[in-house]
């Protein structure tokens, strides 16, 4: 018997051992990224439209970005409790967010809120941001106005 064939017998080959490197740190690159996706999980807000929340069928709690307009003659305003609806022309969401809201934010603007739907189909806001225009609304929003013949582009200023 050779002095290679002896070798063999007692240990692993030279590409069998290569074959074990690469599977061991694919495992190890197959976890980090599933350690990596459980723990961003949580932390990944999606944007929806209130045609979107509808169609579907967003779980209560779960948090998302809703966008739209505001709603003309929604607004109610008791203290700090504020009550609204976000609408892009084909569904309306009733909105509610505890704070002072932008200086922006105004019946038939913009408006991207971000919180969770509650179990009564209302959005519970924790965050809202207001826009001034139509050039400062997401794409997202913009293309859902579009799509509902909702956009109302402003006139240019002369």
């Amino acid at each position: 018997m050779t002095l290679q064939a002896q070798a063999r017998r007692k240990g692993w080959t030279r590409k069998q051992k290569r074959i074990a490197v690469i599977v061991a740190l694919a495992l190890v690159l197959a976890l980090a990224t599933a350690l990596v996706l459980t723990a961003l999980r949580d932390q990944i807000v999606f944007f929806y439209s209130p045609s979107d929340v509808a169609e579907r069928h967003v779980e209560p709690g779960h948090p998302i970005r809703l966008g739209g307009l505001v709603g003309e003659g929604t607004w109610v305003r008791e203290g700090q409790e504020n009550t609204f609806t976000i609408t892009d022309g084909a569904s309306s969401i009733v909105a509610t967010y505890t704070g002072l809201l932008p200086d922006l934010f105004r019946e038939g603007q913009g408006v991207v809120a971000e919180g969770s739907m509650g179990p009564d189909g209302r959005f519970a806001a924790t965050n809202v941001l207001a826009k001034h225009d139509e050039k400062y609304i997401p794409k997202e929003v913009a293309d859902a106005l579009k799509e509902r013949g909702e956009w109302r582009p402003e006139p240019a200023p002369q």
